[in-house]
């Protein structure tokens, strides 16, 4: 089963060249899972009828009762035979359909053979979260087919309507299911149902919530607006997804689920109500409608309440009736909406008031589309007729609220045959006064599915019996009556028969007084589903405008004083209801006194940011904040913490640096004393209840501490630094997810900010060379005499000094000048520090040494491949403030993202390798000899590190060269602009 499921999914990734060598044809390859599933499930027919099952299962999440868990039993293999079944004969249909050149053609392929993995996943799902899965890939799946032809505004609208209803539903549907999990003690569907939960309150919202999720698949009012927009989506798509596979999936979870909650106080109210209101309106509607997929859209949307009435109903007979009708359905309405798209092919419209005499120039095709209206209209020998009398049979014999739902059903009935009718005389009807309209000739391959499923309509109406072992064992999970319903053609004149004769004869009535009809529906029409959604939107969005226009004032101090009231008003209003303290012990101010003096000028410098108008000021005090931190851990013994608060601190502070450059020198916003005074307090105030919160969660421990096991864990490692430990081996989870967060993060935010392409080249020194001096001069035999770099040939950011600066005259030296940057001839004397470029380039190698020595001796000093690309990351923006973007160029001249990548990499094929002992990550080791170094311990957690250690300095590069060099690049255009303008 699994196999199936996944080799839908990659075939279908396969699918865009495929289609790219094949064309259409590509569709025949395609077909094949879906034909080999059915193949496989008809295999299984036996052990389905004879009430067994198929499992397997694989585990997920154990410790959480969550498994890979499939199972086909008698209601799964009847969804596998029409999700495979239908989805191949639609692949198939798709090679007449689309021609070679229609765009996108490979995505839309792809899509629609990867629905037909998440539904046939759906179907066999054996775990309520692993349903739920398939289930949103469905939703998304859709999605994407209902958008195919996204550059019009129907279709990207109808994909969105279509996505935001399912996927509510869909959340609400996992609340459901993680509640009846924890109230059954089990996630596994079959026992579920099997031994469902105690009934109680908590169950019966969980039932309210799982069929929410189910009505808003299944398009039940008042969730049934997207169904009819979902038209837009080409014919192939509306014949699967919503006459076959999508539509059927919460009617598949209300038959799966009958049997156990059936009984639940809201089930019943709920499935008949929601499910009898749709099958009128849908039917009622559709009389009034002109195109032909429209009619057939809001037909389904009839029937499907109409299923849902007999999933939901909670009887033997009832369940019976429900799995015949379901495969009744699919039988005669997916044929049914590819005939439209045949007609829509041959005569380039699906408008019922331009189609005029297609059935006699295509007399296959019309006789294909009246044998599956004939089945929709429950007309005799037909499937449809078999199971609208299986159906009336079982509301006959229930109680006085399937009374109602069967009169409920006989005038939906009616309105389903006047609604056949209307479709096939619009479709295939000579009308008077009208031209017969040209039709194209359809080949025999074009017409062969939906005639397919036609026969099988015509077959298996006669052939009913045949199914009363398979659809019996589902049916047969419920209470069994006195006497049972037996699935058969004919049972003799009786009540049944007589409402099936009722049904028809209203249908021809209605569909006689078409013209009162049409023009009654419209005088009583309420405003569409679809227009309230629209509208709902709309008005949601201007409750935001609002919302946003109230809170969002361009003030960052207010939104902070928001955010950091709301906070303590909540943390506060715990604090003096569940008084935590008691018991607690009492906290300690210090262990020694300079802990205490290092608070106290951390928290003074905090106080300071507060009154300050310059910007740079803040900034150095804000740092200052940190580095006291800092202090603090190393007064405390946390030399690890205290190193990276360090380098955070001074790569914070830099950062900050480089970003102010483009910003004005003071705050804008205006702050009056009362507002300062206003600020002091709050400050104290969000201090203080986040010192008490932080005392509460400490005291409030009952475990012993970790630290300890942790150590001897350590110590059993042969290393010694728990720290780096943890971040590397314990839980080199969480570091290799962070690691990819702060990638993503950088790359992502520094491309945002300017908008410019991250392939750009690295511009060194050498692309400033003026031509003809790049060359060196020739230099005598012996020891190479130093050169000075020549000149750069244009100004940069950093060369602009005063407007108008005298200099003196140059004396003549014939000895070379001493350079120690290579950049440093682009700087302004004024903006030149000789102490600053010696000291950068003396501590520049030195510093990138240091930080390959934190990074190999994290095992046993502090240290890490954090805290080491944080130091090389120092040593690059000291080149850069001391020689600017092209010494930064020089120094770096790769691009960092390769950087970050090899990093990301390293550490992710490092997680990887741990697959070779059974697990991801999984630390190996090795201990030996060399000659001159000695003993030595390598471990894959350093490898890990590595690869931590080339991320991070690849983030801080590029943060770096979007902040730095590209505000230089930034200055130098504006300055060039100032100096064009004032030579002319």
């Amino acid at each position: 089963m699994a196999a199936l499921i996944l080799a839908h999914f990659l075939l279908a990734a396969c699918a865009g060249p495929l289609v790219g060598r094949l064309g259409p044809r590509a569709f025949l390859v395609l077909a094949v899972p879906p034909v080999v599933t059915v193949g496989w499930a008809a295999f299984q027919w036996g052990t389905a009828a004879g009430g067994g099952s198929v499992t397997w299962s694989l585990a997920w999440l154990p410790a959480y009762d969550v498994w890979l868990a499939l199972r086909l039993d008698a209601l799964a293999l009847l969804m596998v035979l029409l999700a495979a079944g239908v989805g191949a004969l639609v692949l198939v249909y798709c090679v007449r359909y689309f021609d070679a050149g229609t765009p996108m053609l490979g995505r839309f392929a792809g899509n629609l053979l990867a629905f037909a993995g998440a539904m046939l996943g759906l179907v066999l799902a054996d775990d309520l979260v692993v349903l739920y899965v398939f289930w949103e890939l469905t939703t998304v799946f859709s999605y994407l087919l209902i958008g195919h032809g996204s550059e019009r505004k129907q279709n990207r609208r109808s994909a969105l309507q279509a996505l935001t209803v399912t996927t509510l539903g869909g959340l609400a549907m996992l609340v459901g299911f993680l509640m009846l999990g924890q109230a059954a003690g089990t996630y596994r569907v079959s026992e579920l149902v099997a031994h469902p939960p105690t009934p109680s309150t908590a169950v019966s919202v969980a039932v309210v919530l799982v069929l929410v999720g189910a009505l808003s698949k299944s398009a039940i009012w008042p969730f049934s607006m997207w169904l009819p927009n979902a038209m837009a989506a080409p014919t192939p798509v509306s014949a699967y997804l919503h006459a076959a596979a999508m539509v059927k999936a919460g009617v598949y979870l209300v038959a799966r689920l009958a049997p156990a909650f059936a009984d639940a106080p809201p089930w019943r109210p709920m499935l008949l109500v929601l499910g009898s209101v749709t099958m009128l309106l849908g039917g009622w509607r559709a009389l009034r409608l002109n195109d032909l997929k429209l009619v057939l859209a809001y037909g389904t949307v009839s029937q499907l309440g109409f299923l849902t009435v007999l999933a939901g109903a909670g009887n033997r007979d009832a369940a019976l009736a429900a799995a015949v009708m379901i495969l009744a359905h699919a039988l005669f309405k997916a044929p049914l909406f590819l005939v439209t798209g045949i007609v829509d092919h041959a005569t380039g419209t699906r408008d019922l008031r331009r189609l005029s005499g297609v059935g006699r120039a295509l007399p296959w095709v019309a006789g294909t589309a009246c044998v599956a209206g004939a089945s929709m209209a429950a007309l005799p020998p037909l499937l449809g007729f078999a199971g609208k009398e299986a159906a009336f049979e079982a509301l006959l014999h229930g109680g006085t609220a399937d009374r109602w739902v069967l009169a409920a059903t006989t005038v939906g009935s009616a309105l389903t045959c006047a609604y056949t009718l209307r479709f096939l005389w619009g479709a295939f009807a000579r009308k008077p006064g009208l031209a017969d309209t040209p039709a194209r000739r359809v080949d025999v391959a074009f017409l062969g599915a939906p005639a397919l499923l036609a026969v099988a309509c015509l077959v298996l109406g006669p052939g009913v019996p045949w199914l009363n072992g398979l659809l019996g064992a589902y049916a047969d999970t419920f209470p069994a009556p006195a006497h049972p319903y037996e699935l058969a053609l004919w049972h003799g004149f009786g009540t049944a028969l007589l409402l099936s004769a009722a049904a028809w004869a209203g249908g021809v009535a209605l569909f006689v007084l078409r013209g009162p009809v049409v023009r009654l529906s419209r005088r009583v029409a309420w405003p569409t589903a679809d227009r309230m959604f629209g509208l709902g939107l709309l008005g949601l969005e201007r409750l935001a405008l609002q919302v946003t226009g109230f809170f969002q004032r361009g003030s960052v101090s207010v939104y902070l004083a928001t955010v950091l009231l709301v906070l303590f008003g909540g943390q506060l209003a715990v604090l003096v209801v569940d008084e935590p303290w008691t018991g607690a012990a009492p906290p300690r101010l210090w262990d020694s006194p300079v802990q205490g003096g290092v608070a106290l000028l951390t928290c003074a410098a905090a106080l300071l940011c507060l009154p300050v108008r310059r910007r740079m000021k803040v900034v150095v005090l804000a740092g200052l904040t940190g580095y006291g931190t800092a202090l603090l851990f190393v007064v405390h013994g946390a030399p690890d913490l205290a190193l990276t608060q360090f380098c955070v601190e001074t790569v914070s502070l830099l950062v900050f640096v480089l970003v102010l450059r483009r910003m004005p020198v003071y705050f804008q916003e205006t702050i009056s004393r009362r507002r300062l005074l206003m600020r002091v307090p709050l400050a104290l105030v969000a201090a203080a209840v986040v010192g008490t919160a932080m005392w509460v969660v400490a005291a409030a421990r009952t475990a012993d501490p970790a630290g300890g096991a942790l150590v001897r864990a350590t110590a059993e490692h042969g290393v010694k630094d728990v720290v780096a430990t943890i971040l590397v081996e314990y839980r080199a989870w969480d570091t290799l997810g962070e690691s990819a967060v702060l990638a993503v993060a950088a790359v992502g935010v520094t491309s945002l900010i300017y908008l410019h392409r991250r392939t750009g080249p690295a511009e060194g020194i050498e692309t400033l060379l003026v031509p003809g001096t790049a060359e060196a001069p020739t230099a005598p035999a012996g020891p190479a005499a130093p050169t000075a770099p020549t000149a750069p040939a244009g100004p940069t950011a950093w060369s602009y000094g005063s407007r108008f600066v005298t200099r003196g005259p140059v004396a003549e030296d014939t000895a070379p000048e001493r350079t120690w940057l290579a950049a440093g001839g682009t700087l302004a004397p004024e903006y030149r520090s000789v102490v600053f470029e010696v000291v950068a380039r003396l501590v520049f190698h030195p510093i990138l040494v240091l930080s390959v020595y934190l990074l190999l001796c994290a095992e046993n000093l502090p240290g890490g491949g954090f805290v080491a690309g944080l130091v090389a990351g120092l040593a690059m923006m000291a080149r850069y403030l001391a020689g600017g973007r092209h010494e930064l160029a020089d120094a770096a001249p790769g691009h960092p993202g390769l950087l970050t990548g090899l990093g990301l990499l390293l550490s992710a094929s490092v997680a990887i390798v741990g697959l070779v002992d059974g697990t991801v990550l999984h630390a190996f080791s090795y201990e030996g000899r060399l000659p001159v170094v000695g003993h030595f311990h390598l471990g894959t957690p350093v490898l890990f590190d590595t690869g931590v250690y080339l991320l991070v300095l690849g983030v801080v590069l590029d943060i770096v060269r979007a902040l730095g060099a590209r505000v230089d690049r930034q200055i130098e255009h504006a300055a060039r602009a100032a100096h064009g303008e004032a030579g002319r």
